[in-house]
């Protein structure tokens, strides 16, 4: 069963990261662990208007709540079993999806980023939504660092709270967009 206040924190970082422009509509998902229960956003709900139907209880192991839940659980339980992380963010802020075209780390020019954050490595996989590899790919980027971005695809945060992985993308796409205004 999944508490009134869990619910109140998903809306609330679901509504930060749209109204920041850091997903589309219905892009993104966000999950919280405690012990071997995930919740987890369902498959195309809109981060920026979840509703009571919207997050989803599952666990560490594949189950038939996984039909609904965001096709990302792949990575968010590979993440879970590779970190002490706590809480997931995924969205596709502009600036650094952009960036992960052409570079295989974000290194932040501003002293925010650099001190939050350090380098950011860009990873890759042949199938970048929801598959198996992007899943090993990004556990292992994400082992002692607060986030991770999949070339093409978007960043993979970390945090002991959604509130902490939000404050990792946010810092992030401000890092990113940074680095464009200064040319680099």
């Amino acid at each position: 069963m999944i508490d009134r206040e869990t619910l109140r924190v998903f809306r609330d970082i679901g509504r930060d990261i749209y109204v920041a422009g850091l997903t589309t509509s219905h892009g993104g998902n966000m999950s919280v662990r405690d012990g071997d229960r995930i919740v987890i956003t369902r498959r195309g709900s809109m981060l920026g208007r979840l509703g009571d139907d919207d997050l989803v209880e599952t666990g560490m192991e594949p189950c038939a709540a996984d039909e609904r839940c965001s096709r990302e659980i792949v990575v968010h339980r590979a993440v879970y079993a590779a970190t002490d992380a706590r809480a997931i963010v995924h969205a596709h802020p502009p600036h650094t999806v952009a960036r992960s075209f052409a570079h295989d780390t974000i290194v932040p020019a501003d002293s925010e980023g650099l001190y939050v954050l350090g380098e950011v490595p860009v990873v890759e996989a042949a199938t970048t939504i929801a598959s198996a590899e992007a899943a090993v790919v990004l556990a292992g980027a994400l082992a002692g660092r607060p986030v991770a971005v999949l070339r093409t695809h978007g960043p993979f945060a970390t945090g002991a709270t959604l509130e902490e992985a939000f404050m990792h993308m946010s810092v992030l796409e401000a890092s990113a967009a940074i680095l464009d205004l200064l040319g680099r």
